[in-house]
Parts: C-alpha cells; structure tokens; sequence
C-alpha cells in the first residue's frame, strides 16, 4: 500500500518545470455545484434560534461571508477550502439532542439547515453498521468528499485538498465543541465502503473520517437500512445535467488508502484556554490572507500558536505529522529552520521559503513559513491532521489577530531538499501581519 500511495504523492507532485508544463485548463463556465441538497419533501431544522444545539451546528460549516465577481459568487464558510471549493459534506447521527429527534441527517450548508433523512427508533443506531461496541448519546459526524469539486480545477491532487479540507472540518467540529463544552474525539478506522453504501454513494462521494461529540455508553444498538437517493452533489439537479468528470487516479488512492495499518491510539485530550466570546467571534470572523506587510509578531505570540499546534487529537489512529517552519520575523527568535520546537538550521530563509511556496509572496512576507510533513503509511489520516492542525494555526493566530493563509501548493521535492528529510510534505501554511 506505502508503494501504490507514494506512487499517487509522486504522481502528483509539483515543480517549477511542471507549473509552466502541465497548466491547468479550467473551464469557468461550468463549475462544480459547492451545495449538495436533498428534496424539498425532507424535513428540516433551521438553525437560526436561540437552541444551543442549532449554533454548535452552525458553528461547523456556516456561511460568514459572500463574495461576488464579475459572473461569479463565492460563499465563504466558518471552516477554509482550496480555492473555496469545499469539497466536504457533512452528515450526522443524533440521540438524545434537544432540539433534534433521534434520526440520521445532513448539514444543508446553503440553507444553515438539518435535514432528516431519517428517523430512528430508541433501539437503532448506525453504531453497530461501524461495527462499535457502545452508542452515542450526542452527535456522530460522518464527513464525505465529493472530489470533482476540487479535481475540475486542482486534476489529480485534488484528493489532497479533499483530505486537507475534511481535516479542516474536524477542525471547526473541534473548535465548536470546545465552545459548547462538549466531548471530542475522531475515528478514522471504520468500513468507509460500508458507510458508502449505506448512504447510497456512487463513486463520486466518499467518507474519510468520522467525529464523536457525545457521551459513550456501553450497549448495542440495532442495525436498521437509510432510504435515501443517490444525488450527485457537485451537479445542478434542477439543470438534469452533470459536468462530473471521473478522475481514476484519485479514486484508485481513495482505495489504496482505506485499510489503516499499525495505528496509534490517542487518548489525551486536547486543553484550549481560549476566551469564549473572543474564541467565538474569531471563529466567525476566521479569513484567508492574501498578502502580509512583512512586520515581525512576538516569541510570546508565537510560543503560544505552537502551544495550541501541539495540544493533543483525541482519536483511534493519531499518525506523526512533524511540524517544519522557517523564522522570517519574530522578535527574539534567530532566523532559521526548526522541527518540532527546535532549531535545524541556522540562516536566513525567508526567499527561499517563498520561492517553495510556488514563487508567492506569501510564504516570503509572512513571520512564520510552516510545512507540515509526514512518513506515514496511513496516507488519509495523515492529511487530515495536518488539516487539524492547519485549521489550530488559524483560529490561534486569527485569536492574537494574527492573520493566516493554508498553501496547498509548493514544489514537492525543493521543500524535501530544505528540509534534508525523504517525506511527504502535506500542507503549507504561513503566518504574519
């Protein structure tokens, strides 16, 4: 498996012969439907009142912004996308929840709505379809990836982005349930083509991973079968045409990467000593950089950020994500390349940490140039850390009003170069003012 995955990093790699080679050719005029919605004869839950419940949801993957181009819309959520492409779904099980009856739903992002696909009796759960040994009183997330969003631009590394942006939703599902006090914990070892099927997925949708906000009990509940339809999530269903276009490499990957090998359980749990309004409103208010004014941020600011990186993922299969980044300005700290906390290389950086990041001025204005890395063989679990911790770097920066912006994009093997490790490098992000 390590052999297939490594060969779909490779094949999906970039470089500066390979930018100006291999350009992508979009089509703009059909793009991807970033909405998936079930029929109007499903019931649902607004969630625009005073119930807890309704604004803990919201909190995961609401609308906080719109923006619009010429011929264009973008919609911008609480949690961040690749090119605002949000190619992540989110469905979830709940029990004993005020304000929800006991059933199977999907979080209708352009409605800020729940829609019931289902109800469940007392003694049903989709528990024993995972094969748990407890139930859940509280919600169970199921996040799913509906690739064509992300492979009609970003092609073949597209199910990075997918993995990335799913870890990015573990994240506000994380930071949501801090906000409201709620238990927390990620599951990544289950039967994904049995929750496929079970949802009446075709291969154009798909799960990662799973999330645990609620209270274990022992017991087992029955098995029971979800009637829902097949939808094509990323096309215009009152169009009746489809602009999917099928992508085998990334479906292969998907496959190669379902069974979890030698995982490593964490049990620790996270400890966040955010302010709750403030954390709230940063939560709401979180954005994407686009250029920083290259001024330095302090060494008790950014000890504090890489606190947060560092706190503990409560789940089933926690992989080693190191954590690489280049000083550019922080006052008290030398310039150089560190690991983990610790300093690797002395020397200025600050070109070439912009020159990795595609030749963008942002990696070489920024304060702080961060790649996250990895030599795991549990390739999906991997990514969507690094999205965890991705999403940690904004909202604890955004916190200190320190702005951050996630790049998916740097050449591959230059950062591998720096860096003196043979990894896969997973994400890039940059911090700064």
């Amino acid at each position: 498996m390590l052999v297939q995955l490594n060969q779909y990093h490779q094949n999906t790699k970039h470089s500066y012969l390979s930018v100006r080679t291999n350009p992508n050719r979009i089509d703009w005029n059909n793009p991807p439907n970033r909405f998936k919605n079930y029929s109007e004869s499903f019931q649902r839950i607004h969630l625009d009142s005073q119930n807890l419940n309704y604004n803990f949801l919201y909190l995961v993957s609401g609308i906080t912004a719109k923006k619009t181009y010429p011929g264009i819309e973008y919609y911008l959520r609480v949690n961040p996308s690749a090119g605002a492409l949000y190619p992540n779904e989110i469905y979830f099980q709940v029990r004993n929840v005020d304000g929800f009856e006991d059933g199977i739903y999907h979080l209708e992002v352009s409605t800020s709505s729940a829609v019931k696909l289902q109800e469940i009796e007392k003694d049903e759960g989709i528990e024993n379809i995972l094969c748990f040994d407890f139930y859940v009183e509280g919600f169970i997330f199921f996040i799913s990836s509906l690739y064509f969003r992300s492979s009609w631009k970003y092609k073949n590394r597209a199910f990075r982005y997918c993995l990335l942006d799913a870890g990015h939703l573990i994240g506000s599902i994380e930071a949501s349930a801090y906000l409201f006090d709620k238990e927390f914990e990620v599951i990544y070892d289950f039967s994904k083509e049995n929750l496929n099927s079970f949802f009446s997925f075709d291969e154009k949708e798909f799960f990662n991973s799973i999330c645990l906000v609620g209270k274990k009990k022992q017991g087992k509940k029955n098995s029971f079968n979800l009637n829902v339809p097949t939808i094509d999530g990323s096309s215009y269903e009152e169009e009746k045409i489809s602009f999917f276009v099928k992508n085998e490499l990334i479906e292969q990957a998907y496959k190669d990467s379902l069974k979890v090998k030698d995982k490593s359980i964490e049990n620790k749990k996270s400890n966040f000593y955010f302010q709750k309004e403030k954390f709230q409103d940063t939560i709401f208010k979180r954005r994407s950089i686009r250029e920083f004014t290259k001024q330095a941020i302090s060494k008790l600011e950014f000890e504090s950020i890489l606190n947060i990186l560092n706190e503990p993922i409560t789940s089933d299969c926690d992989e080693q994500v190191d954590i690489f980044y280049t000083i550019n300005r922080v006052e008290g700290l030398p310039l150089g390349l560190y690991r983990n906390g610790k300093l690797v290389k002395n020397g200025d950086f600050i070109q070439k940490a912009g020159y990795l990041c595609l030749e963008q001025d942002l990696g070489k204005d920024s304060a702080v140039t961060f790649f996250l890395t990895s030599k795991s063989q549990n390739y999906q679990e991997a990514y969507q850390k690094a999205g965890i911790i991705g999403h940690r770097l904004y909202l604890a920066s955004n916190y200190l009003q320190i702005s951050c912006s996630g790049i998916g994009a740097y050449y591959d093997d230059e950062v591998c170069e720096l860096l003196e490790e043979q990894t896969m490098v997973l994400y890039a992000l940059a911090i700064g003012n």
